[in-house]
């Protein structure tokens, strides 16, 4: 992954992710995705700029999504690559995640 970074945007706290979301990387998206939701933020995950994403990213988003259920917190993927969205779609779980195409298309917190 070249750059991730977290930022805050109507009430929510934004992971965007860039580049390459691989075995190597992934560790520090979940890192952040899991702090957000661990501190209480509805939190999105922003994957316009990510050009590849594997299991495990899969896997790191996954995760997310399950603890932000257990929390009764928000969660949802905005402006998800073309990259990204195939490898949701060949996992069937295009349909699992909410998928907005962009931060102030998701509701408001």
């Amino acid at each position: 992954m070249t750059h991730a970074e977290v930022n805050l945007d109507r009430g929510y706290a934004v992971v965007a992710l860039q580049g390459e979301i691989d075995l190597y990387s992934s560790p520090q998206a979940r890192e952040l995705i899991l702090g957000c939701l661990e501190e209480g933020r509805p939190t999105l995950v922003d994957l316009s700029a990510v050009s590849y994403i594997d299991s495990s990213g899969v896997a790191s988003l996954v995760e997310g999504l399950q603890k932000a259920r257990e929390g009764g917190l928000a969660f949802a993927l905005v402006g998800v690559s073309e990259a990204a969205m195939k490898v949701l779609q060949l996992a069937r779980l295009d349909t699992v995640f909410d998928v907005y195409s962009g931060i102030d298309a998701c509701p408001a917190v």
